[in-house]
């Protein structure tokens, strides 16, 4: 069974816009450093990589669901230009309470594991830049590797810490992750 890579997106392969602001266009969608690197030496260990990110501002009715396919329509050529590749992206449009999808909740992981071919839960790690991404890899039972700098990161590793979540590394940028995970540094629970 191969490795499989499950990546939030804001904050992990974009820069997230600022509390309680959302990307709700190309226009506004930026890499962060070390994401293109990252996603094309992800690709090169041969494992499947999926997105699984909250995007409650359809919800909300701050953007659609067709400006946020577009966004990953051109997130994925670009990605694809710079040698890596997405295998699915799935998304959760709800507030929260009303699904099984919304991180922390385990439901698009779950599915990704039912519709793609080799996606095997027990041999998954989780790359996430909040809470919610590390308490679904502890539902899961997958490594956690957070990413995340300066003063934002240590709030969340507060909050990590309180609610006795296990970390298996913490990186700067997806490209740093990438590194942790070829190198076997991160590697699932045996």
């Amino acid at each position: 069974m191969s490795l499989t890579i499950f990546l939030d997106r804001d904050g992990v392969i974009n820069r997230k816009q600022p509390e309680p602001l959302y990307v709700t266009c190309w226009e506004q969608f930026e890499f962060l450093p070390g994401a293109l690197a990252g996603l094309a030496a992800l690709a090169r260990t041969g494992a499947k990589i999926v997105v699984v990110s909250n995007q409650r501002g359809i919800a909300r009715g701050v953007y659609t669901e067709a400006a946020l396919r577009e966004i990953h329509e051109r997130m994925r050529a670009a990605i694809e230009t710079a040698g890596g590749r997405i295998d699915a992206i799935y998304y959760c449009p709800h507030i929260g309470g009303d699904c099984d999808c919304r991180k922390p909740l385990t439901g698009m992981f779950e599915r990704a594991a039912r519709e793609i071919p080799g996606v095997d839960l027990a041999h998954a790690v989780v790359v996430g830049d909040n809470v919610c991404d590390i308490e679904a890899a502890a539902r899961l039972g997958c490594p956690a590797v957070l990413v995340g700098t300066g003063e934002r990161l240590r709030e969340i590793l507060a909050k990590v810490e309180r609610k006795g979540l296990p970390v298996s590394v913490c990186v700067a940028t997806l490209e740093e992750a990438s590194i942790a995970i070829a190198t076997g540094s991160v590697r699932p629970n045996p």
